[in-house]
């Protein structure tokens, strides 16, 4: 038997208050205490409760139906994979903004390329009011709740371990692609991170083969996909194929969020795509035939002077100009070479456009060539880079929109930089790896593009050029197989 003892404490308090020897409560304060106590209180964990809390944001609802599927049914880990264009930051923001309102995170950290940093801290502080702070090695990561760092410069020595040091309650990764494979140091690092909850955000997790997506679904959640071994036995998985694609595709899509612009309720523009071939004039095919026949150690060197001659004598002067053993020959006949037949078509391509063009090239010595080329030809041109720095591209995007007919981008332009007043892109180089052409088209096809957009790929017959469109259709075929379709890249008709 429970005995109850009935308190009187509180009549003293009562009479005094009666007697006015103690200050009654004041009303307004009490209420105001009530109705901020009732503000804060998430009846339910149904649906983003911060939206309302986000003046300077209307995210779209293909934004908000990815934020609540991690949150909901993905426990806050998630491959968030929208193409290029229809938002991840602003969906990574809404997920970080909702555990930060439940209390559920107090410190972030965020990765990113070292070009996307000051974007970041930006878009967290003016549309979703989250103080965030880029890394200074000065400062102590004690005091900084939302941090936004390099991947280069987070997995080295000393940062790394200053990092290791705090308890991070969600880790957002930007371009997540780059972490690769378990072989890389980024990736080394992530793994060993602490990861309550944990954002990938890439519109490209297949880049070059198969397993970079079972690495990255492996940081997110070990053994979903079974051992290394247990994958490439169930899925019979080599680098550019994989069987039971739907099982697969099942599994991947529960951790992996992506939406198409298809999918979305905007009106997109449409991507007209088109392969243009080019024939070498016979002095360049002599000289691709002597550099095929060159007695290089690694067969890969062999490729690569092949596409820097598709691309430009200069890219392959340089390189060729390094080599321990020179081919003073070849240098020659590359000095004596006084045309370039993928420029030409360059040229006559962008006096039909008539409009601004982005012209994208693997090799810096190529886009200094085309430059002055175009100059040659009475078109004016900006370069672009990834050794300008965060000023100098701005003030370069500025130049091409205001008074530059062409930009001429090296990959750097790939990531980072929105150029939807630009409806026509150039692939003047052809990568191994069909998503940097998605990315590049990523940056003029995207929120923002009034006009239907162009994509011309230029492409040399009978060269190292034409292997290159071969594995790329493949590649693109594994990435459709596993993850899901893909906008049109090479041509409209991306199968055929």
């Amino acid at each position: 038997m429970v005995e109850i003892e009935q308190s009187t404490m509180w009549q003293e308090g009562f009479e005094n208050r009666l007697n006015g020897k103690l200050p009654w409560q004041n009303w307004s304060l009490y209420k105001m205490n009530y109705e901020m106590t009732q503000a804060n209180l998430i009846p339910d964990f149904s649906g983003l409760q911060c939206i309302k809390y986000l003046p300077m944001l209307t995210p779209l609802q293909h934004q908000i139906n990815a934020a609540t599927t991690v949150i909901e049914e993905m426990h806050g880990k998630a491959i968030l994979a929208d193409e290029v264009g229809l938002g991840k930051t602003i969906e990574a923001g809404l997920i970080l903004k909702e555990y930060m309102i439940r209390n559920l995170v107090q410190k972030a950290l965020i990765l990113a390329p070292a070009s996307l940093i000051s974007q970041w801290v930006e878009e967290l502080s003016m549309k979703f009011h989250i103080p965030a702070a880029a890394y200074n090695k000065k400062y102590s990561l004690d005091g900084c709740d939302v941090v936004v760092m390099s991947m280069d410069t987070a997995k080295k020595s000393p940062h790394s371990e200053r990092i290791y040091e705090q308890n991070y309650d969600i880790i957002i990764i930007d371009e997540a692609h780059k972490l690769k494979n378990h072989k890389t140091q980024v990736y080394q690092f992530v793994q060993g991170l602490k990861k309550k909850f944990c954002l990938l955000l890439t519109a490209t997790p297949i880049q070059n083969n198969i397993f970079e997506l079972f690495y990255l679904i492996s940081l997110l959640k070990p053994g979903h996909l079974g051992s290394y071994e247990a994958f490439q036995a169930a899925f019979s998985a080599s680098k550019h194929s994989a069987q039971h694609h739907e099982f697969l595709q099942e599994l991947v899509h529960q951790v992996m969020v992506r939406n198409r612009r298809d999918n979305t309720n905007i009106a997109w523009t449409k991507r007209h795509v088109q392969i243009v071939p080019i024939h070498f004039s016979p002095e360049e095919q002599a000289l691709y035939t002597q550099i095929s026949q060159l007695d290089v150690s690694n067969p890969i060197t062999r490729l690569t002077l092949q596409k820097e001659l598709c691309s430009s004598k200069e890219a392959l002067y340089e390189t060729l100009s390094k080599m321990p053993a020179p081919p003073e020959e070849i240098l020659a006949e590359l000095q004596q070479l006084t045309i370039n037949s993928k420029a030409q078509k360059t040229v006559e391509l962008i006096q039909q456009i008539n409009n601004k063009v982005i012209i994208f090239t693997e090799y810096r010595a190529t886009q200094q060539y085309l430059q002055a080329f175009l100059y040659e030809n009475g078109i004016t041109s900006v370069l672009f880079n990834g050794k300008f720095k965060k000023s100098k591209r701005d003030y370069m995007k500025h130049l091409f929109k205001e008074h530059a007919q062409v930009l001429i981008a090296t990959e750097a332009g790939g990531e980072g930089i929105n150029l939807q007043f630009c409806s026509h892109v150039i692939n003047y180089d052809l990568p191994w790896n069909p998503m940097k052409l998605e990315q590049r088209i990523g940056r003029v096809h995207r929120l923002g593009q009034n006009e239907d957009v162009q994509i011309y790929n230029l492409a040399i017959e009978n060269t190292i050029e034409q292997h290159i469109l071969s594995l790329l259709y493949k590649k693109i075929d594994v990435f459709e197989q596993v993850v899901g379709e893909l906008d049109a890249i090479l041509t409209n008709r991306s199968k055929e």
